[in-house]
């Protein structure tokens, strides 16, 4: 029997996007299987023959002192080098929202490829510009970048919700860094596509209007709106007037994120 590109999709406490994530991979024709943290911390082993790693949108230990930081702090200190090894040879990490902001945490994105060494984190994750909690539907523009399956200058809309979701970094140089190096992967845009100007298309007020990032591998990914809540045609809140004006999707926007990833993915033996 062929092998299939197997995903695994962890979840921990305050984890609760996961059964959308699961069920937006298995239409895409992926493998998956749902993991404890804990029991990948105990067995490593869990990650042979395993494509991708996905950690889910939600609420990770109530966010408590930041929000990401105890599930990174566990990735950094117990995985560092088991996840570094996945990715140099050849394996995928997705991080959606609050899997992002776990993922910055875990240092995976400043990471030299071939070093199990996690340098000082220079990127972050914080608290939106207008210091509430957003939720809302954007309009995500991929960016020609590491993740080549990104599929460059593409429009879509997508969720958003989250409180600390705007992304900084230390210095100017640090920005410059990441755009030479390919990993801006996904930007906030207008609905045309043109650059965000405002709160109303970029509303957590992130640098450069960054959405997504990937390493300079452009293996590990992250991103803060959800596409996994975005699979269906009915998922947008303007479905029926598309249709009344002759618009017919025969699925979320989203859907098409996790079927270019799928097919991207390696089968990992």
């Amino acid at each position: 029997m062929a092998h299939a590109k197997r995903s695994l999709v962890l979840r921990t406490a305050g984890i609760n996007c996961d059964a959308e994530t699961v069920r937006a991979l298995e239409r895409a024709g992926s493998q998956v299987e749902l993991v404890h943290l804990h029991a990948l911390l105990e067995s490593p082993s869990l990650l042979e023959g395993a494509s991708l790693v996905v950690i889910p949108g939600g609420f990770s230990y109530g966010d408590d002192v930041s929000s990401g930081r105890i599930f990174g702090l566990e990735l950094r200190h117990g995985l560092s080098s088991e996840l570094a090894r996945f990715v140099d040879g050849g394996g995928r990490v997705l991080g959606v929202c609050n899997g992002f902001q776990v993922l910055v945490e875990s240092g995976l994105f400043e990471r030299e490829p071939g070093s199990t060494t996690i340098p000082p984190r220079a990127i972050a994750l914080t608290n939106n510009i207008s210091a509430r909690f957003e939720c809302r539907w954007v309009h995500l523009k991929g960016e020609r970048c590491a993740a080549d399956w990104i599929e460059a200058g593409a429009v879509f809309p997508v969720p958003m919700a989250h409180g600390e979701g705007r992304f900084v970094t230390l210095d100017e140089a640090t920005l410059t860094r990441l755009e030479a190096h390919g990993q801006v992967a996904l930007r906030y845009v207008k609905a045309d596509g043109s650059p965000a100007t405002g709160p109303e298309d970029n509303p957590n007020g992130s640098t450069a209007a960054i959405a997504g990032l990937c390493d300079r591998t452009g293996r590990v990914l992250g991103l803060m709106p959800h596409p996994e809540r975005n699979l269906d045609p009915w998922n947008h809140p303007e479905w029926t007037r598309l249709r009344a004006h002759g618009i017919e999707r025969k699925q979320g926007e989203g859907q098409g994120f996790w079927d270019r990833l799928v097919a991207s993915l390696p089968v990992l033996v």
